[in-house]
């Protein structure tokens, strides 16, 4: 495989030097220049040609988003921003991730550097192999309208793309949705701002999940990282746990572990899984599907990276692949006492 070509752009010289030592120890890369601030890179990017870029938030001359914003109009690439875990940080990386950035990794620091790069070298391989998102995967949805809730519970897993895969996801859920509990692969500083956005601009009510919460109508639940995976407890009643425990594949929170705590319960689940990386889930999907769980991933079209959907698909855990744009509408289906099958919606193809 030919090497990715990585662009640095960062206005710190310990920073673009750590991140070359850094990436330099990896075949699948290749660091062909640094630049220093976005006219730099524009530069740079006309002559060395890059395939991914890094790019810090905070820059002098012009900020990172507003680079990016101009790159994804002009000349659309695959960029992986750097951003403090801070508040305003945070709410930087969320609008670069809606911009189009395909990811967004929080900047390292000396007393963590194996954290923060462990999955730096896979996330840019994939990343160059990014699918930007146009228009028509960032569209949002309308509402549903006409929901009547038949007790079922939605699991949602979702990696790289997964901001605008959500969005779009949570858009066409209406006040009384189901209750929704997310694991989203993303840095723990960035949790808490990504719900308040979500909240903000959704009709349900989103929130870090906490233990012990009885799941309610009307609510979502995000996980919220840290030392904790999200899980699932109780039949009758069921209600969120925060589990302490090492990575599982590679992340913490999991999606293997929400999935698999919800397989006692899994003729009440609707599982999804969106858009990522790596096949984290994938298993536990074909856990619950065989306990009586409807489980759904979505489709490669419509996918930034489809690992964790094909992951799914190829296992046999997904009974359908579904477009991010019908699928509200097909989880609402399965979870609505009408009676409809998700098979009634001609944007829901099989895998």
């Amino acid at each position: 495989m030919t090497p990715k070509r990585v662009l640095i752009v960062d206005d710190s010289p310990t920073i673009r030097a750590l991140l070359r030592t850094m990436l330099a120890q990896d075949p699948r890369l290749t660091v062909v220049g640094e630049a220093c601030d976005p006219f730099d890179a524009r530069e740079k990017i006309k002559v060395l040609l890059p395939d991914v870029l890094t790019l810090d938030v905070e820059m002098p001359r012009m900020n990172g988003l507003e680079f990016l914003e101009k790159l994804m109009r002009l000349r659309p690439m695959p960029v992986v921003m750097i951003s403090t875990e801070t508040q305003k940080g945070s709410a930087a990386a969320l609008e670069a991730l809606s911009l189009g950035a395909v990811e967004c990794i929080g900047k390292p620091s000396f007393d963590r550097l194996s954290d923060t790069f462990a999955n730096l070298a896979d996330l840019l391989v994939a990343a160059a192999g990014a699918r930007l998102r146009g228009a028509e995967t960032r569209a949002r949805v309308a509402p549903a309208t006409d929901f009547n809730w038949n007790g079922k519970i939605v699991l949602v897993g979702s990696s790289t793309g997964g901001v605008d895969a959500l969005e779009t996801l949570l858009s066409g859920y209406p006040r009384n949705c189901p209750p929704t509990l997310i694991t989203q692969h993303m840095p723990e500083g960035f949790l808490a701002s990504f719900a308040r956005r979500l909240d903000t601009n959704m009709l349900p009510q989103v929130e870090l999940a906490r233990d012990g919460v009885l799941l309610a109508p009307g609510h979502v639940y995000l996980a919220p990282g840290g030392d904790y995976h999200l899980a699932v407890a109780g039949h009758e009643a069921p209600k969120c746990r925060l589990v302490a425990s090492d990575k599982r594949n590679g992340h913490r929170p999991s999606v293997e572990v929400l999935f698999d705590s919800a397989v006692p319960l899994a003729n009440r689940v609707v599982s999804v899984m969106l858009t990522g990386m790596g096949k984290d889930g994938a298993e536990a999907m074909v856990r619950l599907r065989r306990a009586g769980a409807r489980c759904l991933a979505q489709d490669e079209a419509t996918c930034v990276v489809f690992g964790m959907p094909r992951a799914a698909i190829e296992l046999g855990a997904a009974e359908r692949a579904v477009s991010i744009g019908s699928m509200s509408r097909a989880v609402l289906d399965l979870c609505s006492g009408n009676g409809r099958s998700a098979a009634q919606f001609s944007s829901v193809r099989r895998a």
